[in-house]
């Protein structure tokens, strides 16, 4: 009971932060109760509302708990409290309906399946015994269900499942794990699974744990299901059967790109990879992202066409009820333990979310579809990351788990959308000290990825209320993300150099506010420079305002422009000639091309015919890939450079040598120095490791004579090419060693998935200078 109004207080208390869709009024409801406080609670846009009575100590008490002992998924960045008369009125402590008031509140990504759901699934006695949606105020889908704010259920797509009488009663009881729990569901009111066959197949259609059975037994049997997951379609095969691998790979036109694997369990994941303690936890976190681990040697029973060429392997575990069903529960009969799970789409197109179009847009892809009718309310793809050594964490891909949770921003922006660039593509909002990322989209190379593009604007505008008046894009003149962003402003947009962007983003990342300038190491493969060439191996001097090139790769001619990538063999051509050194006809890169190859290739140089300068290092690893005779031919963008970093690893032990660039970063010693040691019959991965070490002494001498020069002593490392773990690794040893503070990424991936934030911070400096 509440104390005499002379002996009691009440106090408003708003609270901010991650509070909707945790479970945060079921918490707060139970901790009043627990007190004996009166009172109520609310969602508003702008958070939690809470008005609570009774002794001055309770209350005291109720208020420090807020922030200490949160429910798992909540994360709250400010509590305000305020007094006010005390009403003497003891009606206990309610919940009280959302308020729907403008403002802001922010929503919590999807979370992976949590134990207690877990045991519900597998339990026979429990009434959601294999329902494929089982979830609580701890776990499952949020942001990908959501269709606005504030967050109830009548803005997400279980609007359209209403709930039978027994999951009202849970819903509406403070002491039921799925109090308030938008998106609780059971098998008597849905959401419901239907297996669809390929046109033309002899399968019959199912439902419901039929086809959950289907499914299984055909992917033991080496078909191809097209699962629907939380963010979209995923298409997945046996990892174990070659067959079924090749087919996928064939169909999906994949060329030699590694394809990401789920296993059942960790116990599996210990068979086909080396697992520390620290990727165990990244993979059994509430994220659940894919964790790139080293391989096992021979594989272990994984197919041949999995990874082909690559240091690592993309894993994760179930993160939905329905992937945990598909492995089986105990007692079901035996299937894949390992499944390669991909996006659900052609290569270069977005992911699929909408079943008609996932009919259509995946057929010849799959032999059958396991679909359900949960809309997906916005596309997100898995997130990828590694794991450090030292235990930090580098995402490349920043999505599912991640999307929406907000970044605090180092300055206060006014609200702004940055698009950021055309590969690995994810835009980012920004007011305030907040910054929110967008979902991965890739690349934005057609009509579908720039529609994409714009319905994941259009839905983060709606779940962070943020109007951008201030529009920033890359500095590209034919970026597809530019000239949108243009139509978006309705005049210019804040353009920022590519490579600007990336460091700045390291420095954001970092929580730095800019007013001193760093040396930003901006190592990729293609960013438009200046100076109208392409740039990409960049040593800049730069704060939020500004930059100025400090040094960089000495350029080498690009042969045939984008086409030109995708030949490794040529771009070794290319250096070698910009370096002086003959096509010696034992080079295996000359080797690699066709005598009329060759004298095109020559005419294109001596001419410079549809050649562009790049001082790329990006470039440069593909060029060395080719020449040490590792890759000549790229099917996916970095293939020749993760291959040659997985040759460098192999010989990394065994070799400490290093070739020497000149002093103006010109890399014709290191070519003239490989092209000797291959015709010593030197291995290639001792020459990959090398080279490895090369570039990263390059750096750490580079930044020694900035530091003399300009005083500086920070360096940032950004760009794509720092995606490689055994060049980041050395630069950050040599550059710690000789006293550097190095920043490296973490949640915000390196390559062009975090150009976005730096586009963001750079055009809040330059509009607030206007």
């Amino acid at each position: 009971m509440t104390a005499p109004a002379t002996q009691a207080v009440r106090r408003r208390v708003t609270v901010r932060g991650t509070v909707q869709g945790v479970g945060f009024r079921p918490f707060v409801h139970r901790l009043a109760t627990g007190l004996s406080l009166a009172g109520f609670v609310s969602n508003t846009a702008n958070g939690v509302l809470i008005e609570v009575e009774g002794p001055p100590d309770r209350v005291a008490d109720f208020c420090d708990r807020l922030a200490t002992e949160p429910p798992p998924l909540a994360a709250v960045t400010g509590v305000g409290c305020e007094d006010l008369s005390v009403t003497g009125v003891d009606d206990g402590f309610t919940i009280r309906a959302t308020d729907d008031s403008p403002g802001r509140t922010h929503l919590p990504p999807d979370t992976a399946t949590c134990a207690d759901c877990l045991r519900d699934l597998a339990d026979p006695a429990d009434r959601r015994h294999r329902h494929p949606f089982v979830t609580c105020t701890h776990c499952g889908p949020r942001f990908t269900i959501a269709t606005g704010m504030p967050y109830d259920r009548a803005v997400t797509t279980m609007t359209g499942f209403p709930m039978c009488s027994d999951c009202a009663r849970e819903y509406g009881d403070p002491l039921d794990r799925r109090f308030h729990a938008q998106p609780v569901a059971c098998p008597g009111c849905g959401p419901r699974l239907r297996l669809v066959p390929a046109a033309g197949s002899d399968l019959r259609p199912a439902r419901d744990a039929d086809a959950l059975v289907t499914a299984r037994a055909l992917l033991a049997a080496g078909r191809i299901v097209a699962v629907k997951g939380l963010g979209g379609y995923h298409l997945a095969c046996d990892a174990t059967d070659a067959r079924a691998v090749e087919t996928l790979r064939s169909r999906k036109a994949r060329g030699g790109k590694p394809f990401a694997v789920m296993c059942a369990d960790p116990d599996t994941v210990r068979r086909i990879a080396v697992l520390s303690a620290r990727e165990l936890a990244a993979l059994t976190s509430p994220r659940r992202p894919i964790v790139l681990l080293r391989r096992r040697a021979g594989r272990a029973g994984l197919a041949p066409g999995v990874c082909p060429g690559s240091p690592h392997l993309g894993v994760m575990l179930p993160y939905t009820p329905l992937h945990t069903l598909l492995f089986g529960l105990p007692g079901d009969p035996p299937g894949p333990r390992v499944l390669v799970m991909t996006s659900g789409n052609r290569s270069g197109e977005p992911i699929v979310t909408d079943d008609d179009e996932a009919l259509v847009r995946l057929a010849g892809l799959a032999d059958a579809w396991l679909a359900h009718d949960r809309p997906i309310a916005s596309p997100c793809d898995d997130s990828l990351l590694r794991v450090r050594p030292d235990g930090t964490e580098q995402v490349l891909r920043r999505s599912r788990g991640y999307v929406p949770r907000p970044l605090r921003l180092p300055v206060p922006v006014r609200p702004a959308l940055a698009v950021g660039g055309d590969l690995k593509n994810a835009l980012c909002l920004g007011e305030g000290d907040h910054a929110w990322f967008g979902p991965h989209i890739g690349d934005m190379g057609d009509l579908s990825s720039l529609e994409a593009a714009r319905r994941a604007e259009a839905h983060m505008r709606c779940l962070t209320g943020v109007a951008p008046g201030v529009v920033a894009a890359d500095r590209h003149p034919g970026y597809h993300s530019a000239r949108w962003a243009a139509r978006l402003a309705g005049t210019a947009p804040v353009l920022v150099q590519h490579h600007h962007a990336h460091i700045a983003s390291a420095m954001a990342g970092h929580g730095l506010d800019g007013t001193a300038p760093v040396i930003g190491v901006a190592f990729d493969g293609t960013g438009y420079g200046d100076d109208g060439t392409v740039w990409g191996g960049e040593i800049l001097l730069a704060d939020y305002r500004g930059f100025r090139r400090y040094a960089h790769l000495a350029p080498a001619p690009l042969p045939g422009g984008d086409a030109g990538v995708a030949n490794p063999c040529r771009l070794a051509l290319a250096r070698l000639w910009a370096a002086g050194l003959p096509w010696d006809a034992g080079l295996s890169c000359v080797e690699a091309c066709t005598p009329d190859e060759l004298t095109l290739l020559h005419r294109q140089l001596e001419r410079g015919l549809a050649c562009v300068a790049t001082s790329s290092m990006g470039r440069l690893f593909d060029a060395v890939s080719s020449l040490v005779g590792v890759c000549h031919r790229a099917g996916y963008e970095a293939q020749a450079a993760l291959e040659l970093e997985a040759a460098a690893a192999s010989a990394w032990d065994a070799d400490a040598s290093a070739y020497a660039f000149a002093d103006d970063l010109d890399p014709a010693p290191v070519l003239s120095a490989l092209v000797t040691d291959l015709r010593r019959g030197t291995p290639a991965p001792v020459l990959a490791a090398r080279f490895h070490r090369g570039v990263a002494r390059a750096v750490a001498e580079v930044c020694r004579r900035a530091r003399r020069d300009t005083g500086l002593a920070t360096v940032a490392l950004s760009g794509g090419v720092f995606a490689n773990a055994l060049l980041e690794e050395e630069c950050t040893r040599l550059l710690t060693g000789d006293g550097f503070a190095v920043l490296r990424h973490g949640e915000v991936p390196p390559n062009d998935g975090g150009l976005a934030l730096g586009q963001l911070v750079v055009a809040a400096h330059l509009r607030q200078e206007e």
